[in-house]
């Protein structure tokens, strides 16, 4: 049988095929995702979990005049191959290909870019309410998963919705899974919507009943309304949603490809805000996935014959991560106070690690990285120290919480900034390029970033032993850098470290660039250039001390960083020089004014100049430049 999808123009193309053919174009949908992911990793559990969703939203609607918004966007992968870009599929997530999420200048049916969960409705309904007000027809569609549902913004768009009462229509797309399995009371109902056969039955033959009563006077019927809904609230699923404005439809199986498309057609013509709640599987079609969606949301490059990810590198340092959560274990057995909080990421962050050694003090709030943090304050207010591990890029979402509920506060709440700087493969919605600049501003605060795995223990230790207000740590993704662990032991806040003496010029590096740093210093020795190489440990409060002393006598320097250069460890450089006066030329290297992309992050370093070799070429031209003033000056 000849395949469908190489020959797929777009999306119109489905309207012609029958059941047999959607059904074969599913299979081969799920087998081009599975080898693409496996030669290069990727998300593959949410994708292959919405394949036959995608092909009925795909069929009933016309996109990109209907606008379908898929939340978050790790689950597009079909949407991709169904929109046409087959042919450029294995590109996903490389330098210069596809993106792993939705992306606008890549297709006209990428309606939004998202890569952090639970902004679909939001869009949708500014995009519904946006076509009311131009007279226009079109349909609007949001995808978001149960996971996704978590997040508060996502209640204040359906509130916003119901209140509106604009036609919209929502596909709740229920795996009860975000990353790690759902938490809290939504994920309860809607677990006991999914499990109950008998709601259905009872729904239907309740609605059966009442439509075929007589019909009598108003003031009966307006009694029979109310008697009607009152058995609806007691017993048919989904009055949450209806409560809140939205007629619901479901629960629906997703794999059932006729009953998918008959129930979204037949919202095609429901006035005002429709949900449907369609029931998947994450990781369906891949038996590994299906068995283990955890580990399979994400995976490793791996064999799909056998399952089998690729083992690490044999003798690979240990992450940054790991090192963290053994770290906050260790301090835990001697400090009864400490606690972690995670928002929906407990392995990424590591925090699974210390739930599994002290469960009742281990925290997983769901997508609400908000909670999250005012969740933490609220402990610190009750005397105990929380830990709260989330990603740089998720931090953002809690910006107000940081500032109003922790930092006005002066309270020793710990932020564990995971996936600090470029993050590679995610690209621009999981860039961690932002919390430096974020942070700095905030009185009371104090940031650190260590130069490898084992200051990163010193750090966590220091920052434990802090009780003075909130402290911040950022770390990269990935492996560090491999050097022996220490004890953890406390360190002066707010004092760098010398690496490398030096009277030419000062390399003044924050975070594992440290070590690009000395490696730049080693270069430019050879050329007879003296560099010092500082490691800043910390972005606020600055060793002023040490950097002006070094600026008083190098008149030049380099500083260092993975974070836009906009606000960020440079500026504060830049700032201490001002407001102490100093007469001393520095360059900042970090990132630019510019959105980085998914790719290779030794790409993005090497374009950026934030490798030894970069480092090294900007001292060399600070010190070239400042040679003909220092000769006129000593003249």
């Amino acid at each position: 049988m000849a395949e469908i999808l190489p020959r797929l123009q777009g999306p119109q193309d489905l309207k012609a095929m029958d059941e047999a053919q959607l059904t074969q174009l599913a299979a081969e949908i799920r087998r081009v995702i599975i080898d693409t992911v496996a030669r290069q990793g990727g998300h593959l559990g949410a994708s292959l979990g919405v394949v036959e969703l995608t092909l009925a939203l795909h069929r009933v609607f016309d996109s990109p005049k209907d606008r379908i918004i898929w939340d978050t966007g790790h689950q597009a992968y079909p949407h991709k191959l169904v929109t046409g870009r087959f042919h450029r599929f294995a590109t996903l997530r490389q330098t210069g290909g596809l993106s792993g999420f939705l992306k606008r200048d890549e297709s006209p049916h990428d309606i939004v870019e998202a890569g952090h969960a639970g902004t679909s409705i939001s869009h949708a309904v500014g995009l519904a309410r946006a076509r009311d007000l131009r007279g226009e027809k079109h349909h609007v569609v949001a995808v978001i998963g149960d996971g996704a549902l978590t997040a508060g913004m996502a209640f204040e768009a359906l509130n916003h919705a119901g209140h509106l009462g604009t036609d919209l229509l929502i596909v709740l797309n229920d795996n009860s899974m975000s990353i790690a399995p759902n938490v809290g009371g939504l994920a309860r109902y809607l677990t006991q919507i999914r499990t109950d056969p008998a709601y259905e039955r009872m729904r239907a033959e309740l609605e059966r009943v009442l439509e075929q009563l007589p019909r009598v006077g108003s003031q009966a019927v307006r009694w029979l309304q109310r008697f009607k809904d009152s058995l609806k609230y007691l017993v048919v699923p989904g009055m949450l949603f209806e409560a809140l404005g939205f007629r619901y439809i479901g629960p629906v199986d997703g794999y059932r490809l006729r009953d998918l498309i008959r129930v979204l057609e037949s919202t095609r013509s429901m006035r005002g805000p429709v949900l449907v709640h369609v029931i998947t599987q994450k990781g369906k079609g891949y038996a590994p996935a299906e068995g283990d969606p955890w580990t399979w949301h994400g995976p490793r490059p791996f064999n799909p014959a056998t399952g089998k990810m690729e083992p690490a590198r044999p003798g690979e340092p240990p992450s940054y991560t790991s090192v963290f959560a053994r770290t906050l274990v260790e301090l835990a057995r001697n400090e009864p106070r400490l606690v972690a909080i995670t928002a929906a990421m407990p392995d990424g962050t590591g925090v699974a690690t210390f739930a599994r050694a002290f469960p009742e003090r281990a925290f997983d709030v769901g997508i609400a990285e908000q909670h999250a943090v005012t969740f933490a304050a609220g402990l610190a207010l009750g005397g105990l120290r929380p830990v709260v591990a989330i990603y740089s890029t998720f931090l953002q979402r809690a910006f107000d919480q940081v500032v109003h509920d922790v930092g006005l506060q002066r309270l020793p709440v710990i932020f564990a900034i995971d996936r600090a700087g470029i993050v590679g493969a995610d690209g621009e919605t999981h860039q961690g390029l932002y919390d430096i600049a974020y942070l700095r501003p905030l009185p009371g605060f104090v940031l650190m970033a260590p130069r490898d795995e084992n200051e990163l223990q010193h750090m966590l230790k220091t920052a434990v032993a802090y009780e003075a207000g909130p402290v911040a740590i950022r770390w990269p993704r990935g492996s560090g850098v491999g050097v022996p662990l220490e004890e953890p032991r406390v360190l002066p806040i707010g004092r760098a470290e010398l690496l490398r003496s030096g009277r030419d010029v000062a390399l003044i590096a924050y975070g594992p660039l440290a070590h690009a740093a000395l490696k730049a210093a080693g270069q430019l020795a050879q050329e007879g250039i003296q560099a010092a190489v500082v490691n800043a440990r910390f972005a606020k409060p600055l060793d002023e001390a040490l950097l002006c002393d070094l600026l008083a006598t190098t008149r030049c320097a380099v500083t260092i960083e993975e974070h836009v250069l906009a606000g960020g460890f440079g500026s504060a450089v830049l700032e201490m020089a001002a407001r102490h006066g100093l007469d001393a030329r520095i360059r900042c290297l970090g990132v630019p004014d510019r959105v980085v992309e998914h790719g290779d992050p030794a790409h993005f370093r090497t374009l950026f100049g934030l490798t030894p070799e970069g480092i090294a070429r900007a001292a060399r031209e600070l010190v070239g430049a400042a040679a003909p003033r220092r000769r006129r000056a000593g003249g």
